[in-house]
């Protein structure tokens, strides 16, 4: 693979990004056409959009990456990928399509198997997050960039967490207890990677599901911003596995990785 600048390619996504989730919006002004995807998940013109256009970019910007998207087939079957992009071009379909407001725009950058780059955009937050250093990670916020934070909550008496559902099951309910979590939200999309990244809450804990995609991006974000994300047992989590399903993961804040 020929030497990339990591940070050139991200600064010069950010107004792509930016401009997809205006694009993302103005199409759901205008009403959004869906279908369902053989795996019963929904999929809207809008995902297609931004998928096609957040592509585009970044083929533009490394040509020598292979893409995996969610909303293609394009390099799936390709055995051991190491160096490659994950595309999830609308986490939280549902959400969008429903006029809701925590869906993302997410790619993130995998090298060696790791993470090492990522952005996520939320165009109804009006939230853009970014990531190109071990130890540094971004918001770009009323035209400023400013750096991530995860420790600014130094309350262990009031430790918080998101959660994908209102029911916690036994197992994740477990952890939580272990972790002394003393409430919890729901939230969905990749956007809680970035409120934990930012120090807005602690953590989260999801047993085995969805797909590498759904979590490339925040996992560069949350690590930049001196947080941790591993399995259940404790193991790194890699990429490019079979099926690019993901395992258990535990995301831990900057300050509970360092408690």
């Amino acid at each position: 693979m020929t030497e990339i600048d990591i940070k050139k390619i991200i600064e010069n996504l950010i107004e792509t990004f930016l401009d997809a989730g205006k694009i993302s919006l103005n199409l759901r002004k205008k009403g959004l056409t869906k279908k369902i995807k053989p795996d019963d998940t929904p999929v809207s013109n809008g995902d297609l959009e931004v998928n096609k256009i957040i592509s585009k970019k970044i083929s533009t910007l490394s040509p020598d990456l292979p893409i995996v998207s969610e909303e293609t087939t394009d390099n799936k079957s390709k055995k051991n990928l190491e160096n490659f992009w994950l595309i999830d071009p609308i986490d939280g379909t549902f959400d969008y399509i429903n006029g809701l407001d925590e869906f993302t725009i997410n790619a993130g950058l995998i090298i060696n198997k790791r993470p090492v780059a990522g952005l996520i955009c939320a165009p109804a937050k009006k939230r853009m997050f970014f990531s190109y250093e071990t130890k540094s990670a971004y918001e770009f916020i009323d035209g400023k960039i400013k750096k991530l934070d995860g420790s600014k909550n130094l309350d262990r008496k009031d430790i918080r967490f998101v959660s994908y559902s209102n029911n916690l099951k036994p197992e994740i309910q477990k952890i939580h207890n272990q972790l002394n979590v003393k409430k919890f939200i729901r939230m969905k999309s990749s956007l809680k990677f970035c409120v934990i990244a930012s120090g807005e809450y602690d953590g989260y804990v999801a047993e085995p599901r969805a797909y590498e995609w759904d979590i490339a991006a925040g996992h560069a974000i949350l690590q930049g911003a001196g947080g941790k994300i591993t399995d259940f047992e404790g193991n790194e989590i890699l990429y490019g596995k079979k099926g690019f399903n993901n395992p258990s993961i535990i995301l831990k804040s900057k300050r509970i990785n360092n408690g």
